[in-house]
């Protein structure tokens, strides 16, 4: 895998241990730490989109058509939302069928499975994280909840069981449809959120206690969109979290959890910086 590239600029002082749970243009986008200026050679990697819960792939269209317009070639696989274990594998798989280099984005609990799907492919170049996870090794989605007070989502929560194949009962995480604009997507049109929260896939409750393998940040340099008004990662975490793993970080300020729907421009221009600098 490719080493991580020195960053340009380090935030100072110390960031309050704080917020969140699972886990996705504009004038307003404030950079806080800037890529190096490059000038890229070679072949256009493959950009690849992972969804977080309570969500699915068409939350990626605007950055896809963007990327598109741009040249690139885009997948947004469907992640399966079952297990953390389960859903890296299914990616790693996605990761397997592509020839050529990758910038691998995820948004929200997609932050969780690019850091555990990246581990063990030399085609992946760099890792964007869009208001998104970025566990550390053993680390679980419940704990960071508990360490990061702050998140609008526990109360929101609604639990279903669901037949799990081998027997029993599974427990699936939904968000009250009534929250869920407030929640989720608080800078999307009333009539958007509705169909959202319509729309909108599950978690597997189960899957948030799986602790996370070796971070694919310690050798692999990664960038951040960190979107200042999110109610399910607030923005506190992410900064600690992107501090951790020595992202290059630019904060959409207003922004809601959906920052790839409502501010497009400003995730595309991270993954086209992510390519810049790691482009040979």
């Amino acid at each position: 895998m490719n080493p991580r590239l020195p960053r340009t600029r380090r935030r100072t002082g110390a960031f309050l241990v704080t917020a969140a749970l699972l886990l996705g243009t504009g004038a307003a986008v404030a950079p806080v730490s800037a890529a190096p200026t490059h000038h890229p050679s070679g072949p256009k990697p493959t950009i690849v989109l992972v969804h977080g819960a309570f969500a699915d792939a068409s939350g990626w269209y605007p950055t896809i058509t963007r990327l598109q317009k741009a040249g690139y070639t885009v997948i947004a696989p469907a992640n399966p939302l079952r297990d953390l274990n389960g859903d890296s594998a299914y990616v790693s798989s996605v990761l397997d069928t592509i020839e050529g280099p990758v910038v691998l984005v995820g948004h929200s609990y997609g932050g969780e499975v690019i850091t555990n799907a990246a581990r063990g492919h030399d085609n992946v170049k760099a890792l964007v994280y869009v208001a998104a996870f970025a566990p550390d090794q053993g680390e679980t989605a419940l704990r960071l909840a508990g360490q990061f007070p702050g998140s609008k989502l526990p109360e929101s929560l609604i639990v279903r069981d669901y037949p799990l194949p081998e027997g029993g009962p599974g427990k699936d995480g939904y968000i009250d449809p009534a929250k869920f604009r407030e929640v989720f997507a608080g800078d999307l049109s009333a009539s958007e959120a509705r169909q959202m929260a319509a729309a909108q896939r599950p978690a597997s409750v189960f899957g948030l206690d799986t602790p996370s393998g070796v971070p694919a940040w310690k050798s692999l340099p990664s960038w951040y969109v960190i979107p200042t008004a999110d109610n399910v990662i607030p923005a506190a975490a992410q900064r600690f979290m992107a501090d951790r793993a020595d992202s290059r970080t630019v904060e959409v300020k207003g922004s809601s959890h959906v920052v790839m729907m409502s501010r497009p421009d400003a995730v595309v221009r991270q993954i086209l910086a992510a390519d810049r600098a790691t482009r040979r």
